[in-house]
């Protein structure tokens, strides 16, 4: 399964509590289909009291989103949009815009 969303890619919540936030992407989990995006989905979880952390308590964390719930926010058109991909000319793939044609930079 090719996911079209990277990392560093800038992309925006379309589903679920965080609704239209915006923010890039952290990590990427193709094997639970699942992105981390920096300031989004934070969650509250209980730490015990450990050696290297001697104080417990409750801490805030971010947890991966599914990767069907965030939508490509491209720069140049400031809409969410849909990924392409072309073939150039010397046989690589790139992907692109579908609302304006924009080349995604390759990473």
């Amino acid at each position: 399964m090719g996911f079209l969303i990277r990392k560093n890619d800038f992309v925006v919540v379309i589903k679920g509590k965080d609704t239209g936030k915006k923010g890039r992407v952290v990590r990427v989990f193709p094997e639970t289909s699942r992105v981390l995006v920096e300031g989004v989905n934070f969650v509250k979880k209980a730490t015990r009291p450990r050696k290297l952390d001697r104080q417990g308590g409750i801490i805030t964390m971010e947890k991966p989103i599914s990767i069907a719930n965030v939508q490509f926010f491209c720069m140049k058109c400031s809409k969410k949009t849909r990924l392409g991909i072309k073939m150039m000319d010397d046989g690589s793939k790139v992907r692109y815009c579908k609302k304006c044609g924009e080349l995604v930079e390759a990473k």
